[in-house]
C-alpha cells in the first residue's frame, strides 16, 4: 500500500442531479454549462477536483508514517500559494542546495505534503520555484446523457440589506431574485491514473483508495440548496495488469453502455430510468464495479 501505484487504471463515474444547479457558468450569469451544439450538460474536471479536495479536507487522513506522506490540500480556499510555496524550499531538505537542487527537492516536499499535488498535479512556479507536477490522476468534463432544460426561478426574500432599500419599499422588505435549476440530468465522466506518473509523485494505493472513497461520498458533503440532490451512482474502474496498459482507454470505455430503459415514457428524472451494460473486457484488463 505504500509503494506508488503499480497498475494503470481508467475508470467511468456516473452522477446526477435532481432540481439543481450541477455547476453554474460564470459568464452566463451562472446559468447551469451546456453543450450550445447539442444542449447536453457539462461540469468540468475543475469543479470535480474541488469536490474531491474539500472531500479529504472533512476526511482529514492521519500522516502516513512509513511513507512520510500527509493529506493536506494546495489548492484550498483562502491559499495562498507562494507562501506555501516558500515553505518547502525553506524545509530542512531543501536547504544548502543548489538552485535546479533545491528547486527538485522542494517538488518533492510539496509531493509528499499535499494530496492534490501528488494526485492531480500542480503549477508551483508562481513564486520561489518548485518546478512543475503532473498529477497521474485526471478527469474529462463531465457530460450529461441526455439533452438537458436548464430552468429559472423566481425568488424571494421577506428582507432587505439596508434601511434605504427600506424606506423604498415602505416597509414591504421584499427582495426579488433569480435561481436555476435543472430538472434533472445524469452526467457521465471519464478518468485516467497513470502508473509512472504515480511513481513520480508517490501516489500510492493508499492514495487510490481514499480517491475512490472521495468520487463515492463527496456530494454527501457538499449539500447546498443551489446545487440540489446531486449522488453518485456508478464507478467502474478498468484495470490493467500491466503499468503502461493492455488496452487503449477509449475501447474499455465503450464497453460501459448506459440507456433509457426500454419502455420508459418523458423524460428522465431517476437513475432508475436507466440500464447500464457491461461488455467483457480484454486480456489482461479487469473491471472493478467501486459503486
Amino acid at each position: 500500500m505504500n509503494q506508488p501505484v503499480q497498475n494503470r487504471y481508467d475508470f467511468v463515474f456516473f452522477f446526477d442531479v435532481k432540481d439543481g444547479n450541477p455547476n453554474g457558468d460564470p459568464d452566463s450569469g451562472n446559468l447551469p454549462r451546456v453543450d450550445p451544439e447539442t444542449g447536453h450538460g457539462l461540469v468540468t474536471d475543475v469543479c470535480l477536483k474541488r469536490k474531491v479536495r474539500n472531500f479529504v479536507q472533512l476526511a482529514n487522513p492521519s500522516t502516513n508514517k512509513d511513507s512520510g506522506l500527509h493529506y493536506d490540500i494546495f489548492i484550498k480556499e483562502k491559499a495562498i500559494l507562494n507562501n506555501l510555496i516558500a515553505e518547502a524550499h525553506n524545509d530542512e531538505s531543501a536547504k544548502g542546495k543548489e538552485k535546479g537542487d533545491k528547486t527538485d527537492a522542494a517538488k518533492q516536499v510539496m509531493c509528499k505534503k499535499y494530496f492534490d499535488v501528488r494526485t492531480f498535479g500542480a503549477v508551483m512556479s508562481t513564486g520561489e520555484n518548485a518546478g512543475q507536477v503532473r498529477g497521474p490522476v485526471q478527469l474529462t468534463f463531465a457530460r450529461s446523457v441526455d439533452q438537458v432544460v436548464p430552468l429559472e426561478h423566481s425568488i424571494t426574500r421577506m428582507a432587505v440589506a439596508t434601511e434605504a432599500e427600506a424606506e423604498k419599499q415602505q416597509g414591504d422588505n421584499r427582495t426579488m431574485g433569480r435561481k436555476f435549476t435543472i430538472p434533472y440530468a445524469l452526467y457521465r465522466c471519464h478518468g485516467f491514473i497513470s502508473a509512472p506518473l504515480a511513481n513520480q509523485t508517490g501516489f500510492n494505493g493508499e492514495d487510490l483508495n481514499l480517491f475512490w472513497n472521495a468520487l463515492a461520498n463527496m456530494f454527501e458533503h457538499d449539500r447546498s440548496a443551489a446545487r440540489g440532490m446531486m449522488s453518485s451512482q456508478k464507478l467502474y474502474v478498468f484495470k490493467h495488469k500491466d503499468k503502461l496498459g493492455n488496452a487503449p482507454a477509449h475501447k474499455l470505455f465503450d464497453l460501459i453502455d448506459i440507456r433509457r430503459k426500454d419502455g420508459s415514457e418523458g423524460p428522465a428524472r431517476s437513475f432508475k430510468d436507466y440500464t447500464v451494460t457491461v461488455g467483457t473486457p480484454p486480456e489482461g484488463v479487469e473491471i472493478i464495479e467501486k459503486l
